[in-house]
């Protein structure tokens, strides 16, 4: 089963590397890791995405605790929270094609960041479900390139 997993850790040097070298240390999978900074410059938020049963993921939870910058743990799958995704991908362009993909781009309620002769790069931000279909829809006109950055969760506020 997938895991969200928010950590704040205190915000220095190497704060990331204890977190990916705890997973893969003890052979736990990680989908994806993002680490930012909170409203307190002194703590990151990290967002860890990943999947395991119950007993591993009870591993994952006391490992990450254990880590001397560590401030706090919370498994956000069973709880109410946010989840979101930023994707980039960049598709081929050719006239006949043109508004077709302008129309689906404001359907996922993307952006255009770049635009030349032959090809359009797009934005979209949302559910990792959102991110999947978008993908799966714009296959179909030659993804050039494609970039996406796991996802940020934050507990759902009262």
């Amino acid at each position: 089963m997938k895991h969200i997993i928010s950590v704040l850790v205190e915000n220095k040097f190497g704060s990331l590397n204890q977190v990916a070298a705890m997973f893969s240390a003890r052979g736990f999978n990680l989908e994806s890791i993002s680490i930012g900074e909170t409203e307190d410059r002194e703590i990151s938020r990290m967002t860890i995405v990943t999947r395991g049963d119950d007993q591993i993921i009870s591993q994952v939870l006391k490992q990450l605790n254990r880590l001397v910058d560590t401030i706090k743990v919370i498994d956000l799958t069973r709880q109410p929270h946010v989840e979101r995704e930023l994707l980039l991908m960049t598709l081929k362009l050719t006239k006949t094609q043109q508004h077709e993909i302008f129309e689906l781009i404001n359907v996922f309620k993307g952006k255009v960041v770049d635009i030349k002769q032959k090809s359009i790069t797009i934005e979209v931000i949302g559910s990792p479900d959102k991110i999947n279909t978008t993908i799966d829809i714009f296959r179909v006109y030659g993804i050039k390139e494609l970039a996406r950055s796991g996802a940020v969760a934050i507990h759902r506020g009262e």
